[in-house]
Protein backbone atom coordinates (compact mmCIF):
# COMPACT_ATOMS: atom_id res chain seq x y z
CA UNK A 1 0.00 0.00 0.00
CA UNK A 2 2.81 2.43 0.82
CA UNK A 3 4.39 1.81 -2.58
CA UNK A 4 1.19 2.81 -4.35
CA UNK A 5 1.00 6.05 -2.38
CA UNK A 6 4.66 6.81 -3.17
CA UNK A 7 4.28 6.10 -6.89
CA UNK A 8 1.28 8.47 -7.28
CA UNK A 9 3.08 11.64 -6.10
CA UNK A 10 6.23 10.59 -7.97
CA UNK A 11 4.23 10.25 -11.21
CA UNK A 12 2.78 13.74 -10.74
CA UNK A 13 6.27 15.12 -10.04
CA UNK A 14 7.75 13.47 -13.15
CA UNK A 15 4.87 14.78 -15.30
CA UNK A 16 5.32 18.32 -13.92
CA UNK A 17 9.07 18.25 -14.55
CA UNK A 18 8.47 16.98 -18.11
CA UNK A 19 6.07 19.84 -18.89
CA UNK A 20 8.47 22.39 -17.39
CA UNK A 21 11.42 20.96 -19.35
CA UNK A 22 9.44 21.02 -22.61
CA UNK A 23 8.45 24.65 -22.03
CA UNK A 24 12.02 25.59 -21.06
CA UNK A 25 13.19 24.09 -24.36
CA UNK A 26 10.61 26.16 -26.25
CA UNK A 27 11.70 29.42 -24.62
CA UNK A 28 15.29 28.75 -25.56
CA UNK A 29 14.26 27.94 -29.11
CA UNK A 30 12.27 31.16 -29.64
CA UNK A 31 14.41 33.62 -27.66
CA UNK A 32 17.10 35.50 -29.54
CA UNK A 33 17.54 37.73 -32.56
CA UNK A 34 15.77 36.75 -35.79
CA UNK A 35 16.02 38.35 -39.25
CA UNK A 36 13.31 38.20 -41.88
CA UNK A 37 13.99 35.91 -44.83
CA UNK A 38 11.85 37.62 -47.54
CA UNK A 39 12.69 35.00 -50.19
CA UNK A 40 11.16 32.20 -48.08
CA UNK A 41 8.20 34.23 -46.75
CA UNK A 42 4.80 34.34 -48.46
CA UNK A 43 2.44 37.27 -48.10
CA UNK A 44 -1.24 37.06 -49.05
CA UNK A 45 -1.89 39.86 -49.66
CA UNK A 46 1.51 41.35 -50.30
CA UNK A 47 3.90 42.92 -50.33
CA UNK A 48 5.66 42.19 -47.05
CA UNK A 49 8.35 44.19 -45.27
CA UNK A 50 11.66 44.67 -47.06
CA UNK A 51 13.58 44.09 -43.84
CA UNK A 52 12.70 43.11 -40.26
CA UNK A 53 14.76 42.10 -37.24
CA UNK A 54 13.00 40.73 -34.15
CA UNK A 55 14.54 40.47 -30.70
CA UNK A 56 12.50 37.96 -28.71
CA UNK A 57 12.54 37.10 -25.02
CA UNK A 58 10.25 34.15 -24.37
CA UNK A 59 9.73 32.15 -21.18
CA UNK A 60 6.88 30.07 -19.85
CA UNK A 61 5.54 33.27 -18.22
CA UNK A 62 6.46 36.11 -20.60
CA UNK A 63 6.62 36.94 -24.34
CA UNK A 64 8.49 40.12 -25.25
CA UNK A 65 9.17 41.32 -28.81
CA UNK A 66 11.08 44.35 -30.07
CA UNK A 67 11.14 44.46 -33.89
CA UNK A 68 12.58 47.04 -36.27
CA UNK A 69 12.77 47.16 -40.03
CA UNK A 70 11.66 48.69 -43.29
CA UNK A 71 8.08 48.37 -44.55
CA UNK A 72 7.24 47.57 -48.18
CA UNK A 73 6.81 51.31 -48.87
CA UNK A 74 10.33 52.05 -47.58
CA UNK A 75 9.18 53.62 -44.30
CA UNK A 76 10.76 52.54 -41.01
CA UNK A 77 8.71 50.17 -38.88
CA UNK A 78 8.79 49.34 -35.19
CA UNK A 79 6.69 46.68 -33.43
CA UNK A 80 6.82 46.16 -29.70
CA UNK A 81 4.97 44.28 -26.96
CA UNK A 82 5.63 42.71 -23.57
CA UNK A 83 2.93 40.24 -22.43
CA UNK A 84 2.45 37.59 -19.78
CA UNK A 85 0.87 34.18 -20.34
CA UNK A 86 -2.02 35.02 -18.01
CA UNK A 87 -4.99 35.50 -20.38
CA UNK A 88 -4.97 39.30 -20.02
CA UNK A 89 -4.69 41.86 -22.82
CA UNK A 90 -1.45 43.82 -23.21
CA UNK A 91 -0.68 46.83 -25.44
CA UNK A 92 1.06 46.43 -28.78
CA UNK A 93 2.81 49.18 -30.73
CA UNK A 94 3.40 49.31 -34.48
CA UNK A 95 0.58 47.43 -36.23
CA UNK A 96 -2.48 49.19 -37.64
CA UNK A 97 -4.84 46.25 -37.06
CA UNK A 98 -4.26 45.83 -33.30
CA UNK A 99 -3.95 47.83 -30.13
CA UNK A 100 -3.77 44.91 -27.67
CA UNK A 101 -2.86 41.23 -27.64
CA UNK A 102 -3.09 38.09 -25.54
CA UNK A 103 -0.51 35.30 -25.59
CA UNK A 104 -0.93 31.60 -24.86
CA UNK A 105 0.86 28.30 -25.36
CA UNK A 106 -0.71 25.98 -27.98
CA UNK A 107 1.66 23.20 -26.91
CA UNK A 108 5.08 23.00 -25.27
CA UNK A 109 6.84 24.32 -28.40
CA UNK A 110 4.24 26.70 -29.87
CA UNK A 111 3.36 30.15 -28.53
CA UNK A 112 0.40 31.99 -30.05
CA UNK A 113 -0.36 35.71 -30.23
CA UNK A 114 -3.99 36.84 -30.49
CA UNK A 115 -4.06 40.45 -31.65
CA UNK A 116 -7.13 42.63 -31.07
CA UNK A 117 -8.44 46.02 -32.12
CA UNK A 118 -11.05 47.61 -29.86
CA UNK A 119 -11.48 44.23 -28.13
CA UNK A 120 -12.16 42.29 -31.36
CA UNK A 121 -9.73 39.61 -32.60
CA UNK A 122 -8.05 40.76 -35.82
CA UNK A 123 -5.02 38.48 -36.22
CA UNK A 124 -3.79 35.16 -34.84
CA UNK A 125 -0.05 34.47 -35.08
CA UNK A 126 1.38 31.02 -34.40
CA UNK A 127 5.16 30.47 -34.46
CA UNK A 128 7.35 27.36 -34.57
CA UNK A 129 11.12 26.93 -34.55
CA UNK A 130 12.77 24.33 -36.79
CA UNK A 131 14.34 21.25 -35.19
CA UNK A 132 17.84 22.58 -35.87
CA UNK A 133 16.91 25.91 -34.20
CA UNK A 134 18.00 28.04 -37.15
CA UNK A 135 14.60 28.97 -38.63
CA UNK A 136 11.43 30.40 -37.11
CA UNK A 137 8.19 30.30 -39.09
CA UNK A 138 5.15 32.35 -38.12
CA UNK A 139 1.69 31.94 -39.65
CA UNK A 140 -0.51 35.03 -39.59
CA UNK A 141 -4.25 34.66 -40.18
CA UNK A 142 -6.81 37.42 -39.83
CA UNK A 143 -7.59 40.88 -41.13
CA UNK A 144 -5.11 43.73 -41.69
CA UNK A 145 -5.60 47.46 -41.06
CA UNK A 146 -7.19 47.88 -44.49
CA UNK A 147 -9.77 45.15 -43.87
CA UNK A 148 -8.09 42.61 -46.19
CA UNK A 149 -7.97 38.91 -45.26
CA UNK A 150 -4.41 37.91 -44.35
CA UNK A 151 -2.85 34.47 -44.75
CA UNK A 152 0.90 35.04 -44.39
CA UNK A 153 3.78 32.68 -43.71
CA UNK A 154 6.74 34.69 -42.43
CA UNK A 155 10.14 33.00 -42.13
CA UNK A 156 12.98 34.27 -39.95
CA UNK A 157 16.58 33.09 -39.69
CA UNK A 158 18.45 33.10 -36.38
CA UNK A 159 21.05 35.84 -36.37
Amino acid sequence: MNRTISIGPMTVLVAAVSVFAATATADGQHSGVWTLNPARSKYDPGPGPKKLTETIVLSNKRYKVDANGTAADGKPMHIEFDAKFDGKDYPIIGVSWADTLTVKWIDADTPQIIQKKDGQVTMIITCKVSKNGKTRMCKLKGTDGEGRRVNNVVVFDRK
